[in-house]
Parts: C-alpha cells; sequence; structure tokens
C-alpha cells in the first residue's frame, strides 16, 4: 500500500531509508523534543568537537605551548582550507581558514578593485546578504569614492532572471559581488552561467558561499571562479562566530594584494623584516595569528562531511525540502501562508521560507513552546519570513512532519498572539 505523505507513517518510513540516517547520532542532541531547523544560521555541535578541544587545551595548550606551533598549528590555516576545498570544488592550495566573512570580503574586494583600474561599477542584488552590501560600500568609500555599487533588483521577490545580470554587466565593471543561495528565498544562482557572464565583460567574480558551503555541491575549478568567500558555522557546524575561509584562483593569487599586510601575510614572518614583502601563494590573504581553539574546532564537521559526500547530502537535502514544501502546501498555505523561496528544487539551497504576516509571533511562539508541546527552532528574517534550515546531516523527515504540525497548530489556534511583535535583538 503506498503511504501518504502527509501521514506521520511516511515520514517514519523515509527516515528508515536514509542512507545518511546515521550521522545524527554524531552531534549533540539533548533536547528529543527541540526540533531545530536553524542549521543554516548555527549548525549544531559535532560530539567529537568536545573531546578535541579538551585535548587542543590540555595537551597542546597546557602542556606543549608554544612549542605547539611548530608541532602542526602553522599549517591549519591551509589544512582545513584543503578540506573545505574538496566541498566547494577547489584545488587544494587555492584555500585558506581566516578571519571572518566580513573580514575576507574587505580583503578581496578591495585587492579585485584595485587590480581593475579605470572601472567604475561595483555589481551586487537586492538578495545580497547586508553585511556584503555594507562591505561593498565601505571598500567603495575607502578608495575614494570612485566607484558605485549598483544593486540588481528582482522581479518577483524570490528570484533574480539572469538576464537582469547581464543588462548589469558593461566595459565600467570592476567586480560583480553575488550570494550563491540568497540568505531569505533560498534561490541559487547558475554559477557558472554568471561566472562566465562576468568574466566576458571583463569583470571580477566574487561569490558568498555562506549558504552553499555544506549544502549544495559546487564546483570552483569547473567555473573557472575567481574569488569567494564562506563561513564555517552554519553547515559546516564548526560553532558560534567560527573562522571564516577565502577562495582565491591559484593563477590570480600573485597577482592580487590584499590590503591587510599583517605579519602572517608575509613571505618569511619570522624573518621579521621592517619591510613588508607578500606571500606569493595563498598564505599572502592571511592576517595576524588565526584563533586556534575555535580553527580547530571546525575539523570534526569537515570530517563528517568528507565521509558523507556532498552528492549524498544534497540528494537527500531536495527530498527533504520538496517534502517540506509538500507539507506545507497542504497544511499551511490554506492559513494564509505563502512560500517565500523557489519551487523548482534546482534555483533553491538547502532551506525554505515560509511568508505569513504574523511570521514573527509564529516564530516566537514556535521556539517559546511550553512542555509538553513540542518547541521547533527555525528564524525570523523581516519582513515576514519563517526559514527552515535542512541540514541533512542531522534533519530528519520525521522532524519536518512535526514542525510542520506544530506551524499548523500555531496559525490555526491562534496560539501567536500571545506573544508581543517586539523584536528581540536576534531573531
Amino acid at each position: 500500500m503506498e503511504l501518504n505523505p502527509t501521514d506521520l507513517s511516511y515520514a517514519q518510513e523515509m527516515d528508515q531509508q536514509d542512507k545518511l540516517a546515521h550521522f545524527r547520532s554524531q552531534f549533540v542532541i539533548s533536547e528529543p523534543d527541540t526540533i531545530y531547523l536553524d542549521g543554516n544560521s548555527l549548525g549544531r555541535l559535532p560530539a567529537s568537537t568536545m573531546p578535541l578541544l579538551q585535548k587542543v587545551i590540555e595537551q597542546q595548550w597546557g602542556e606543549r605551548l608554544i612549542r605547539s606551533w611548530n608541532e602542526g598549528w602553522m599549517d591549519t590555516q591551509a589544512r582545513l582550507g584543503a578540506k573545505i576545498a574538496g566541498l566547494i570544488g577547489a584545488q587544494p592550495d587555492e584555500v585558506l581558514v581566516a578571519d571572518s566573512t566580513s573580514l575576507n570580503l574587505f580583503k578581496l574586494a578591495t585587492a579585485a578593485l584595485r587590480a581593475r583600474p579605470g572601472r567604475t561599477t561595483v555589481i551586487s542584488d537586492e538578495f545580497n546578504f547586508p553585511s556584503d552590501l555594507y562591505i561593498l560600500q565601505g571598500v567603495i568609500d575607502l578608495l575614494g569614492n570612485q566607484h558605485e555599487l549598483q544593486i540588481i533588483r528582482s522581479k518577483d521577490g524570490l528570484t533574480i532572471d539572469p538576464q537582469a545580470v547581464q543588462d548589469s554587466l558593461n566595459e565600467h565593471t570592476a567586480l560583480l559581488s553575488l550570494t550563491h543561495v540568497a540568505f531569505k528565498s533560498a534561490y541559487m544562482y547558475d554559477m557558472a552561467r554568471i561566472t562566465e557572464m562576468a568574466q566576458q565583460a571583463g569583470a571580477w567574480m566574487l561569490w558568498d558561499l555562506s549558504h552553499s558551503v555544506g549544502a549544495v555541491p559546487l564546483d570552483l575549478k569547473g567555473c573557472n571562479a575567481d574569488l569567494a568567500i564562506g563561513c564555517t558555522y552554519k553547515y559546516l557546524n564548526g560553532g558560534p562566530g567560527a573562522p571564516a575561509f577565502l577562495y582565491v584562483r591559484r593563477d590570480l593569487q600573485a597577482q592580487l594584494l590584499q590590503p591587510v599586510w599583517g605579519w602572517f601575510a608575509a613571505k618569511r614572518p619570522f624573518d621579521f623584516d621592517l619591510q613588508f614583502e607578500a606571500a606569493p601563494d595563498i598564505g599572502r590573504y592571511k592576517v595576524g595569528s588565526p584563533p586556534m581553539l575555535s580553527m580547530l574546532a571546525i575539523e570534526p564537521s569537515l570530517e563528517l562531511f568528507e565521509q558523507a559526500g556532498m552528492a549524498q547530502l544534497r540528494e537527500k537535502s531536495v527530498q527533504q525540502t520538496e517534502y517540506l514544501i509538500h507539507l506545507a502546501e497542504q497544511w499551511l498555505l490554506p492559513l494564509g501562508f505563502s512560500l517565500g523561496s523557489p519551487r523548482q528544487p534546482g534555483l533553491r539551497g538547502s532551506h525554505v521560507s515560509l511568508r505569513h504576516p504574523e511570521a514573527y509571533r509564529i516564530n516566537r511562539a514556535l521556539i517559546e513552546a511550553e512542555a509538553p508541546a513540542v518547541r521547533v527552532i527555525p528564524d525570523f528574517r523581516a519582513p515576514d519570513n519563517t526559514r527552515l534550515g535542512i541540514t541533512p546531516l542531522y534533519t530528519t523527515y520525521v522532524e519536518i512532519w512535526r514542525a510542520m504540525q506544530c506551524m499548523r497548530q500555531v496559525t490555526e489556534e491562534r496560539l501567536y498572539e500571545r506573544f508581543s511583535s517586539e523584536r528581540l535583538p536576534v531573531t
């Protein structure tokens, strides 16, 4: 007998068939009745991270002290970068773990604009993460306001027409900087197509992979991508505020000079020369001493990704987002919700946005539900988006079914009316 997708038994059967189900046990899940659908913002804690950090603190810091720099610490940025390179389709020596996403964007955008003298426009879109736009505005200001930031608009609020990107590019364009998967709608660009457009126009292409890495397969080498940045604390489960990463194509590394000339970016940092000479490789994009505790905390999750494989993770992600959307269409759209993400899975990353006029209070009701009610943790993005993050390493089909049931109950019974619309500092 064929199971009805809206029945709990269907979700249970899908979990039974899930080839990646065993990875869930590799994460700390302390509250079984809390359904966590915010791993696209802060990933769960891998169980092996805690004993690793304990070992690092007790042995590498506590016992070996400064000797640990020569016993592996100095190579960590490149070593972790090589592991991330395997997830984004890059060469091992093209990725470096360093600093924050914003600082990496600042470094690469500034280097790119300086390397395109005479070109005066920077192109982005209205879906880009605001911090990226702020950084680009700051770079333009720092360089004497010789550039103009142009924003591509969406026609439907969900996607960006590739033709609009094409139309924005011309002989004046220095840099096209886009987020590969949009943080609100989860709209996903065709990376190869857009990169080719930028390069044909003579512009640099800079991708923000923060909502892509660990969620969708990427092929920076196949796309001949120029530059990219990304964070490690979302799908990569590196921990709150974990160091970010940057990518610079191998043949560009010696051409571009980033503006923050820290001693770790020097060719021979421990010669202590008074005149800066940049390292000839990806090392020139470092700045100062890396935060070793938070950096080493990234590694356990990267090992899980190596075991799972991005192809399998993407397959499960598509199945689960399709399942979530199906339930939403049956249960939530009749209650005033609308789909805030592209319906076609090929245009969508690994989170789904559902829009509702009372989205903020619905989120509060889900997150602050009191026992014995099931608690659901999504997040809210203004003006009316509830984002539901699907993280295939640990999200189950039963969790998706229960979460949709909770949203249905909160909305049908108007339980959200018990909560204030006054925004908390973090939404």
